[in-house]
């Protein structure tokens, strides 16, 4: 974790540090699956373990952008 990344942590307001920490680690595991999978959302679900709704509801709410992923 870099230095704005901490400054940020403790820049949240008590009680969300929790949730910040689970989205940007859910973030991250997502983005990982995709890329692994070519931005199949299906298969990426299989390797993280997850619902394709599951990974689908959390792609849109994380913001991510699973085209970038495709070769």
């Amino acid at each position: 974790m870099d230095k704005n990344e901490r400054e940020h942590l403790f820049a949240v307001k008590r009680g969300e540090i929790y949730r910040y920490v689970i989205d940007d680690v859910e973030k991250s595991l997502i983005a990982d699956a995709l890329a692994h999978s070519s931005g199949n959302q299906i298969l990426a679900a299989k390797i993280l373990g997850i619902n394709r709704n599951t990974i689908r509801s959390k792609i849109r709410k994380l913001g991510i952008k699973p085209n970038q992923f495709k070769l």
